[in-house]
């Protein structure tokens, strides 16, 4: 195998702890997160969103000028390389913020390659 082919597709989402069954259905109805017998995995981890918000933002949160701080989650998710577009739309249907923190990093080796 060329260690710089890639078959699957790490996400990171950023996204509100209120809406981690939202995100969790989304990713599920595009088949994100299937890996051999199991279906939907994911991981999450409980972190900080800091951000000061600019004039013209919409939804609107915060006070200009002053820092904002919200309890968020972290998801972690894998889905096949041809399906990256696919879950990014359905990520964003079901996510709250104007502009979603979604990062696809490719793995180039796995235990999923098989």
């Amino acid at each position: 195998m060329n260690y710089f082919e890639y078959t699957m597709v790490k996400l990171e989402i950023f996204v509100p702890i209120t809406h981690l069954d939202q995100i969790s259905k989304a990713l599920r109805s595009v088949g994100a997160g299937a890996i051999g017998n199991y279906d939907s995995v994911l991981s999450y981890s409980p972190v900080k969103g800091r951000w000061r918000p600019l004039p013209g933002a919409d939804p609107y949160d915060g006070t200009v000028g002053e820092l904002s701080e919200a309890d968020e989650y972290k998801v972690e998710v894998c889905c096949r390389k041809e399906d990256v577009d696919e879950t990014l739309r359905a990520i964003q249907k079901a996510h709250p913020y104007e502009v979603p923190v979604i990062n696809a990093i490719p793995l180039i080796k796995t235990g999923l390659d098989y």
